[in-house]
């Protein structure tokens, strides 16, 4: 009998989804100082489906798209991806790679990740 797959996503999305001033704020504090966080973020679910709706199932990975302004005003995405490894995954560069084209090649927006 095979056992469950161990669930190492949903806590990160959900940790992320709570706390995403926090998670910024810790891992990329100058990004964050450069948000204007009095006018709130949008999560881009439906965009981010329609980017990576092609993707290989079964990885064990994290995307959140997020819109956010700056101090001046103007709207940037944030393109955020956590994967669970046990070991190097040779292919990384390029998922990160056709992720970030394609959102760019689909919306026309730069990201930042």
């Amino acid at each position: 009998m095979a056992l469950p797959a161990d669930d190492y996503d949903s806590p990160w999305k959900s940790a992320v989804e709570h706390a995403f001033p926090e998670f910024i704020a810790f891992y990329f504090p100058d990004a964050g100082r450069r948000i204007d966080w009095s006018r709130g973020h949008d999560f881009l679910d439906q965009e981010l489906r329609q980017v990576v709706r092609d993707a290989e199932l079964g990885r064990r990975h994290v995307d959140k798209l997020v819109r956010v302004h700056d101090q001046d005003g103007r709207e940037d995405w944030v393109y955020i991806h956590i994967e669970i490894q046990g070991r190097r995954d040779s292919g990384f560069e390029k998922r990160m790679f056709v992720y970030n084209y394609r959102i760019f090649d689909r919306y026309d927006r730069p990201v930042a990740s």
